[in-house]
């Protein structure tokens, strides 16, 4: 079990995020990256489809003897969790609840103020605000519905200067930046390749990349079971449901290397 791999997948590129600091919590590790290209996105899904979608990512990952699996997706995170949970017996970890921990940390250091930032899916679930609210009720979350930043991130306009990003961006965050939330949640791991507009629209804020966070909390999980393997390769392999040259161009933005060697094409709809 312990030499087995570590399956992540998303609805497209953003789960690569959460992919550079996994390999850097656990450089040991071996990983199998699933990008479902082709039906991204799925934050404009409904709970059907959203359900359908990650119960096929699941089944591709655990075709190929994953030993846990990370949800590197806000919206599935937020809801198909529970069910992929019920639906497999490995570990599952999803991005809401290292995020939701992190940004109660911020918060309750400054003004107790957080605000979340999702697909319309992710927000509507509002599976961010109940953790948040378990951790502490006196907290207050604001919620932001983003749905153009994934086409955004995906079409490569993620440059400081990019006049669309930062004009939409300007538009979803013009009513929480008067209130300086002490934290920001990038509940969708495409976001974090939009931080520096988000940071520059919302410069007293303490962004926290939800991919990242749940890295944290996959390894920790993985250490407490005895499961992690520390004498593996680190190698890792990845698959989309489009083309894979597209993939691989697509890619070097969010990684800084050339991928093209080590992705393949899967038909996701025959799992």
């Amino acid at each position: 079990m312990q030499n087995q791999p570590i399956g992540i997948f998303d609805s497209g590129l953003g789960g690569l995020t959460a992919v550079n600091e996994i390999r850097r919590l656990m450089p040991d590790e071996d990983f199998i990256y699933f990008g479902d290209t082709a039906r991204i996105p799925y934050g404009t899904r409904s709970l059907e489809v959203i359900k359908k979608y990650s119960l096929q990512d699941c089944r591709f990952l655990v075709s190929k003897g994953v030993k846990a699996i990370l949800v590197a997706c806000g919206t599935v995170s937020s809801n198909a969790l529970e069910l992929l949970k019920s639906s497999f017996s490995l570990p599952i970890i999803g991005v809401v609840e290292g995020a939701a921990k992190r940004a109660a940390e911020v918060a309750e250091q400054s003004n107790g103020i957080i605000a979340v930032l999702g697909t319309d899916a992710t927000i509507k679930s509002g599976a961010f605000t109940k953790q948040i609210e378990k951790i502490n009720p006196s907290l207050r979350v604001v919620s932001k519905s983003c749905p153009m930043f994934v086409p955004l991130v995906e079409n490569g306009h993620t440059a400081t200067d990019d006049i669309a990003a930062n004009a939409i961006a300007n538009e979803y965050l013009s009513e929480i930046a008067p209130q300086e939330p002490s934290a920001v949640i990038l509940g969708c791991t495409h976001y974090p390749l939009l931080s520096d507009i988000i940071g520059s629209i919302l410069p007293y804020s303490t962004l926290i990349s939800s991919g990242s966070e749940a890295a944290s909390t996959l390894k920790e999980r993985l250490y407490a079971t005895g499961m992690l393997n520390g004498t593996g390769n680190g190698h890792t392999v990845y698959y989309t449901s489009d083309d894979t040259m597209l993939f691989a161009k697509n890619a070097r933005r969010f990684l800084g290397s050339d991928i093209s060697d080590s992705i393949y094409i899967t038909d996701i709809e025959n799992y």
